[in-house]
């Protein structure tokens, strides 16, 4: 059994907009390669050829994938975000107990997490500490310099 996909409503309309564009622009700009390719003649020797072929079906998996992620996941519904408890699409403020620095999160699906730009997965580390906790609760989250206490101290909706 695979796992759930979850994307938000900008994350599909992303994955949407890539499949638009490799079906319509990647496919065509494919097809023409392999058409000057075959019209250099011998295609027993013929790196462009190959080279072309290789890159279509590697697009054809892409889109096939694009396409299975679409038709399984299921949407982050903005509505069922309360701001009593942590949930997927929602805004979690966490307080370091230690330090006191607040880091703020959105939690969403692997298939969009950028920890980079505050975007982490319900599956990381700290994503699965505050699923369905609220604010006040202090979770323990495992970190590669040891473990880390933080307070949940704020649970809202994306901007």
């Amino acid at each position: 059994m695979s796992k759930k996909i979850y994307l938000t409503q900008e994350g599909t309309r992303k994955l949407e907009a890539k499949l638009e564009h490799l079906k319509n622009v990647r496919r065509k700009e494919i097809a023409d390669r392999i058409k000057a390719a075959i019209a250099l003649g011998d295609l027993s020797e013929n790196s462009e050829y190959d080279d072309a072929k290789n890159e279509q079906a590697f697009l054809e998996g892409e889109i096939i994938t694009i396409e299975k992620t679409l038709r399984n996941a299921e949407l982050i519904d903005e509505n069922d975000i309360s701001g009593d408890t942590v949930v997927l699409g929602a805004v979690v403020q966490v307080q370091d107990v230690s330090s006191g620095k607040v880091t703020e999160y959105t939690i969403i699906g692997s298939d969009e997490a950028d920890p980079f730009k505050g975007r982490i997965s319900n599956e990381s580390p700290v994503g699965q500490a505050v699923m369905g906790r609220k604010i006040g609760d202090t979770v323990e989250v495992s970190a590669p310099r040891g473990a880390k206490m933080l307070k949940i101290v704020g649970i809202g909706r994306g901007k």
